[in-house]
């Protein structure tokens, strides 16, 4: 079984408009963007926090090879 062609789709939307009425779908779908936006400004977020922990944990390894080859010359 494929895809629904556009005939079908419209049937669909038409059944869900009549069960749900089109200022409850309206606020549906509004709630529904509100979360897929707050899921991708969370997404974001916890990106920058990681590469801000990876760029701090690099700074650390570079000061302590530094640290460790001064003490080797001496």
């Amino acid at each position: 079984m494929g895809m629904p062609g556009p005939m079908q789709l419209l049937l669909i939307l038409a059944i869900v408009i009549v069960i749900f009425g089109a200022k409850r779908l309206k606020n549906i779908g509004s709630d529904l963007g509100g979360a897929v936006k707050g899921f991708k400004t969370a997404v974001k977020d916890e990106a920058e926090e990681t590469t801000a922990q990876i760029e701090e944990v690099k700074d650390d390894v570079e000061t302590a090879a530094k640290r460790d080859n001064e003490e080797n010359k001496v």
